[in-house]
């Protein structure tokens, strides 16, 4: 019975595309439920969002720039100083998500579209990558944990005849290399534990998108 406010706002992002952010409010008390928006290359949620608008061409599937009549159109409405969703400097989006790697300690394997997931061009939206992502995560964290961030860097388009991987593994330990494996009881953050995702093609391994997820104890009832 909640009620939501939501502002959202566009803003010029180069020449080949604009970005779109987003601050959700609760309506009565006017507390911060939520923040999103969109980086190069990836997307940023708290809840997050990919906002990053580009034009593509449908016959080269390649990246067109924005004309100036489109940007004439629209930038009328976009804040005349650049104003972020998140402006705080250091912000964990930023931060590179390296590739996963077999093996990956979780997966969930052959993952296949249905028709409520695809757009009018017939492409994987992108909130069903955010359900794929978590299809791998390990039932113990799920059972005792909520998702508090997810940053997700998405690669390549995803159809409606793609069979898909999802692969998670916790994430190295700031000065590692390697992925160890989760244990609730050895490592400093065991409470906020951090995994890395990955979605991909099953017959050949292409990269579809790359996560990174943030997780927090369920509060006691």
């Amino acid at each position: 019975s909640d009620v939501v406010e939501i502002e959202t706002w566009c803003q010029s992002e180069g020449r080949i595309g604009t970005r779109r952010d987003w601050i959700l409010k609760d309506a009565t008390t006017g507390e911060l439920i939520g923040r999103a928006t969109g980086f190069i290359p990836k997307a940023n949620l708290m809840w997050y969002g990919c906002s990053k608008w580009v034009m593509m061409n449908q016959d080269t599937r390649r990246l067109q720039k924005v004309s100036d009549d489109v940007r004439e159109e629209h930038l009328i409405f976009c804040p005349r100083e650049p104003r972020l969703a998140f402006p705080e400097k250091n912000n964990r989006s930023l931060k590179k998500i390296i590739k996963l790697e077999d093996p990956a300690q979780y997966s969930r394997l052959g993952l296949t579209p249905r028709r409520a997931d695809l757009d009018m061009n017939h492409h994987v939206n992108y909130v069903t990558y955010i359900g794929w992502v978590l299809e791998s995560m390990p039932q113990e964290i799920i059972d005792t944990h909520e998702l508090q961030s997810i940053t997700l860097d998405y690669r390549r388009e995803c159809l409606q005849d793609d069979v898909v991987d999802s692969l998670t593994s916790p994430e190295p330990i700031d000065g590692t290399e390697t992925v160890s494996e989760y244990n609730g009881t050895a490592r400093e953050d065991a409470d906020c534990p951090k995994f890395l995702h990955l979605l991909r093609v099953s017959c050949d391994g292409q990269e579809i998108n790359r996560g990174r997820t943030e997780w927090r104890k369920k509060p006691a009832r």
